[in-house]
């Protein structure tokens, strides 16, 4: 069988390599996927540095990355609707058995030259959106997305909090101020995140080390508070600053990840205000079929979101990039382009 090239991750030993494996070829109800860009994620590098692990993974060992495009390569047995040459991106995961499924972790990925999808977790994609943007869609723009639409449903005009401007937080303002929140107010301790925030749309950007960073809030709110907080750097601390800044009915939505306890600083304030936290995960289908649509339109550009698009080769040290944060302010999207 004709070999390629695999980013594959050996989970006892969290060991990457980029290393020849066979080609897929695509079952009943599969199509198999010509990758042509691939991004890398934080919890891409999670997986590497043991924080997260696959909870449904079969072996040891996985293709990374679950934000993937390319062209249709081969439809498998029983496939109608997809042809050699089209344009798509594939969706983040997929339901079996009740569960879900993450691409690239709980399954091969597209960290690779070719991988294989179910015919239904293909979207295409139009000629206008590059198969870098298109890429990216699936979670480092639908995520943040989902978590504005659908679980904070954040409406025009309200005031909002964006707490971390690194790959979820920068789209978050990107996408609040598309939907026509007002002020969007970005936080983050790093000055060029705060002025990346700043391009993408946010009205005021503070340090999160501010001691007046409440009442720099309070004041571009006209004293009401946030309607809505994201944090979208799954930090403690920054979850109790942000629960202080909420207006009475405001909520904040968990979207960052973390293992550790969340403190609410005024319990009774928090009761009386009738303030709530929401927890976020990932996005459906529906998010990433509208952002397509939207990208397509030239409603949103997400090409200023791709930082660097490196070879497939140096997957090892684009996670280590994201890790050791060197190399300059923090990406927002590094793209694999095999």
């Amino acid at each position: 069988m004709i070999g390629m090239l695999a980013g594959r991750l050996h989970i006892p030993s969290r060991t990457l390599a980029v290393k020849e494996v066979p080609t897929p070829e695509p079952a009943a109800g599969e199509v198999l996927v010509k990758v042509e860009a691939a991004g890398v994620c934080l919890s891409d590098a999670h997986l590497v540095d043991g924080t997260l692990t696959p909870l449904y993974l079969p072996g040891d060992e996985v293709t990374l990355g679950h934000e993937v495009s390319g062209t249709v390569a081969k439809p498998g047995a029983g496939v109608t609707g997809w042809e050699p040459g089209q344009r798509v991106l594939l969706q983040a995961g997929e339901h079996r058995d009740g569960a879900v499924w993450t691409r690239g972790v709980d399954y091969d990925g597209g960290w690779a030259e070719y991988t294989v999808a179910t015919a239904g977790t293909l979207l295409a994609i139009p000629d206008n959106v590059s198969f870098e943007e298109a890429a990216i869609i699936p979670d480092a723009v639908s995520t943040p997305w989902a978590a504005i639409t659908t679980t904070g449903d954040v409406r025009p005009a309200q005031p909002v909090g964006v707490w971390g401007a690194g790959g979820l937080g920068a789209h978050g303002v990107q996408l609040l101020r598309a939907i026509g929140a007002a002020p969007v107010i970005a936080v983050d301790p790093s000055p060029e995140a705060r002025e990346r925030a700043l391009a993408f749309g946010a009205d005021l950007a503070l340090d999160a080390a501010d001691p007046e960073l409440r009442q720099k809030i309070r004041a571009a709110t006209r004293g009401a508070g946030l309607a809505a907080a994201f944090d979208f750097a799954g930090v403690p601390a920054v979850r109790e600053q942000a629960i202080t800044c909420l207006a009475p009915g405001g909520r904040l939505v968990l979207v960052g990840l973390t293992n550790k306890p969340l403190t609410i600083p005024d319990g009774t304030a928090f009761s009386y205000f009738q303030q709530q936290i929401l927890g976020h995960y990932g996005s459906s289908d529906v998010h990433v079929d509208q952002l397509v649509r939207l990208a397509a339109l030239g409603r949103l550009d997400f090409a200023r979101s791709i930082s660097e698009v490196l070879p497939l080769s140096e997957a090892p040290k684009a996670v280590d990039r994201l890790l050791r944060k060197t190399g300059g302010p923090a990406p927002v999207r590094l793209v694999l382009k095999p």
